[in-house]
């Protein structure tokens, strides 16, 4: 599911120009809000979310 929406993503950052960095990252950001599902799991986080991942280091 990644590849379809790399193509978006890469089409997206390519036209757009940023005359400040602090709006570059903030559309960078909103891309990954927008577009990354924070409850996949992923292999090399122990087929763990995102999300779960990183409760788990808080409690350890």
């Amino acid at each position: 599911m990644e590849s379809f929406f790399s193509s978006p993503r890469t089409k997206r950052a390519a036209r757009k120009v940023h005359r400040f960095h602090d709006d570059a990252r903030a559309d960078v950001f909103d891309c990954i809000e927008r577009f990354y599902d924070p409850r996949r799991r992923h292999s090399k986080l122990a087929y763990l979310s995102p999300m779960e991942f990183e409760a788990r280091k808080m409690l350890a």
